[in-house]
């Protein structure tokens, strides 16, 4: 123990051994790496000679520059083997610094042949023939700063520059693609768009979904199963029992009435059999279809949604008022023309089809033109950019609320729903009742305008406006009135200011317009990840959503009033509908951007992110609860667009006061009910600030209808929040005459 204990005690390193000269080939070597510092650091010595892990390039050169420069050592210095160079086979000397005793070497390992592979170049061993002898370790001299030049490799020197392994490479954060994402999803993005020519944009996925849920879940009901089978029993043994009676007594009162709203069966003659046979036959499996498709446990109400509308038009195809061989009003027709009704009808579907292929507007629209018969109130566009034109409408009174009022109109329609014919424009009527009017008339965009954004709308339309507005009538706040979508803009606009401490808003007017998005009406039955999908893909594939494509699927919600009694009116009795100006306005709709509808339908439709306030504007957060000026809404009862239930929800989202109306008609005709309209009707009630909310059904029945027009209660409502009646402003520098240029593009 004593001599292993006096070798240790040797083996310690000198503080007073002389430093080695530093050759130039010192300072050419490589960098080390740390993996391989502790092989050659001074005072660490391997046990082994032969199992010595080989020294990295750059401290072999610095070993060989130490033998070359340092004095000469004992003879009982242990020489360390040479080692052979990564590029070559021939073995370079390079002593290494050992601190350790003189330990008998083991026998050396053969030295393999150094690996040529870029990526890994292994150690060489020790050479067999290597004399150690044990010697002390001098103390390592400073490495030089000065350049120094590098020498040719010789047998016993390593080349200044060793190769080094090439590393393997590293796994990264995520995957790259050569191609990138955006060609494989354009790649499904055209694949939709191309089947969406054949589904007419319906997508078969939503529907393939709605569909296997509603199979599955009433395959697994046993019990639904029995009840429908006992009503179909009951059904027809009702039917049969009424035809026995109805063949003896003709006035026997029938089984079933048709649904409230559904006029195909109003005729007299179907009340006659037989034809009242095939009616009522016909109501009862509407009704067994109901059955079959609703209250089906575990299905959801989408899905339940979707294969009850599917099921209802496939049936209303096959209903005997489509059929000329069991409709009475076509027998009568066909008799009393000889058959020429078939003729006069096949000449009508003609031309629809060629106007259709040609891109022209059905038949009639030609007489109401946009500044000529329609669209006429005196005015001036006196702002334009690229999405806008803003009109101010020429004062007709002598005196005019300070406050102006600005409509904003939806980017789906031309404005002048609002200024149809003289005898029931809005904007007109407004304009005489001293009021100073501003409307945007949106620009008709197309596959340039495909990246416009929501925001876009909003920053160029309704703020642009309002800034315009600012320049002509400066310090005064203005009425904002919103229609449909446009409304739905106006309160995001309306909600942004406020947070951000705008207050240039008198009053907001929303005109069936929703804000939230829970219940959308009949148009959720196109809402859900797939059919978005697909209608993104669609719209990504021209830049836009078509005028057609939209006006199809607002047909297809009403199929009865809209094709169906079309088709029969016609093309099977041969008679034209009478063009009016309602009808030729709703012909002349709009294009509407791909991104900007997209994010509409998905941030409003789909995740409901303005009532829930979760929308952002600029980065920040929207709340409708930071509106704090009053708001006149509008809804109408037979709208399918924006039904009033969901119109009236603006009492939940908002503190301030609000006024709430619910008039006659539908989406358009109830908005567009001037005071002398004659079968006009509406409720309202105003709720301030704090008061109890009532739910919609008894909101309903606490209001009685009141006949006329809600135009009168609604100037009486923003004259009562106005300025004393001043003179007139003066008008904005005029770029053109209303109705401008916008509303010209198709």
């Amino acid at each position: 123990m004593a001599k292993k204990a006096q070798k240790r005690e040797s083996a310690k390193p000198s503080g007073k051994s002389p430093a080695p000269a530093t050759s130039p080939e010192a300072v050419k070597a490589a960098p080390v790496s740390s993996e391989n510092k502790a092989a050659t650091a001074p005072g660490k010595t391997p046990r082994k000679a032969a199992t010595d892990p080989a020294p990295v390039a750059g401290k072999a050169v610095e070993a060989t520059a130490a033998k070359q420069t340092s004095p000469k050592r004992p003879a009982s210095a242990k020489q360390p083997a040479p080692r052979a160079a990564a590029s070559q086979s021939t073995p370079a000397a390079a002593p290494a610094a050992s601190t350790a005793a003189p330990v008998k070497p083991e026998p050396a390992k053969p030295a393999p042949e150094a690996s040529k592979s870029v990526h890994s170049s292994p150690a060489p061993s020790p050479s067999a023939d290597a004399t150690p002898s044990p010697v002390k370790q001098p103390t390592p001299a400073p490495k030089a700063t000065a350049p120094a030049q590098s020498q040719p490799a010789t047998p016993t020197a390593l080349p200044a520059t060793i190769p080094q392994p090439t590393p393997l490479p590293q796994p990264t954060a995520g995957e790259t693609d050569p191609l990138g994402a955006e060609v494989f999803q354009a790649f499904d993005r055209m694949r939709a768009a191309n089947l969406s020519h054949v589904t007419a944009g319906i997508s078969p996925g939503a529907l393939a979904t709605a569909y296997f849920d509603w199979a599955f879940h009433l395959a697994s009901a046993p019990g639904k199963q029995m009840e429908l089978g006992l009503k179909a029993a009951r059904k027809w043994r009702r039917l049969a029992a009424w035809l026995w009676s109805s063949a003896v007594d003709p006035e026997t009162p029938p089984v079933i009435a048709p649904l409230p709203g559904d006029r195909r069966f109003a005729h007299e003659a179907w009340s006659k059999p037989p034809f009242n046979q095939f009616a009522q036959a016909f109501l009862l499996q509407q009704q067994w279809l109901h059955n079959v498709t609703t209250d089906v446990p575990g299905v959801t109400q989408h899905s339940e949604n979707v294969v009850s509308f599917v099921a209802k038009q496939m049936l209303d195809m096959l209903s005997p008022s489509n059929n000329p061989l069991t409709n009475p009003e076509v027998i009568a027709r066909t008799l009393a023309t000889g058959g020429m009704n078939f003729l006069e009808g096949w000449k009508n579907l003609a031309e629809d089809q060629a106007r259709i292929a040609t891109g022209r507007p059905p038949v009639g629209t030609e007489d109401f033109v946009p500044g000529q018969t329609v669209a006429v109130t005196p005015g001036k566009v006196i702002y334009r950019n690229h999405l806008i034109e803003l009109i101010q409408y020429s004062p007709t009174t002598d005196k005019v609320h300070p406050e102006p009022v600005l409509i904003v109109p939806a980017w789906i329609m031309k404005y002048y729903i609002l200024d149809l014919s003289p005898e029931n424009s809005l904007i007109k009527w407004l304009v005489g009742q001293g009021h100073t009017v501003f409307v945007i008339s949106w620009r008709n965009p197309d596959a340039s305008d495909r990246d416009l954004e929501m925001d876009d709308y909003r920053q160029m339309g309704v703020m642009a406006a309002l800034d315009a507005i600012g320049e002509i009538q400066p310090d005064q706040k203005v009425h904002g009135v919103g229609y449909c979508l446009g409304g739905t803009l106006l309160s995001i606009a309306a909600a942004a200011m406020a947070g951000q401490g705008d207050d240039r808003l008198a009053s907001m007017t929303l005109l069936a317009a929703q804000v939230d998005f829970t219940e959308p009406g009949e148009l959720a039955l196109f809402i859900d990840p797939s059919q978005l999908h697909f209608l993104d893909s669609m719209m990504w594939s021209r830049g836009y959503l078509s005028a057609d494509q939209m006006a199809g699927a607002f047909q297809l919600l009403r199929s009865n009033d809209l094709i169906g009694s079309r088709v029969v009116r016609e093309y099977l009795m041969g008679e034209r509908s009478p063009m009016f100006d309602l009808m030729a306005w709703n012909a002349d709709s709009t294009r509407m951007p791909w991104r900007m509808h997209s994010e509409y339908l998905r941030r409003l439709y789909l995740e409901n992110q303005l009532s829930s306030g979760r929308f952002t504007v600029d980065g920040k957060t929207v709340l409708l609860q930071n509106i704090r000026v009053p708001v006149f809404a509008v809804a109408t009862e037979r709208d399918h667009v924006a039904p009033w239930e969901s119109v009236y929800k603006i009492h939940q989202f908002s503190d301030c006061e609000a006024t709430f109306a619910l008039t006659s008609g539908g989406h358009n005709a109830g908005i567009v009910t001037p005071p002398d309209h004659p079968r006009r009707h509406y409720r309202l009630a105003t709720r301030k600030r704090g008061a109890p909310l009532l739910s919609e059904q008894a909101w309903m029945d606490r209001h009685e209808p009141v006949q006329g027009s809600w135009w009168l209660p609604w100037q009486a409502w923003l004259a009562s929040r106005s300025s004393t009646p001043v003179a007139p402003p003066a008008m904005g520098a005029a770029i053109c005459d209303a109705p401008g240029s916008y509303v010209h593009q198709k």
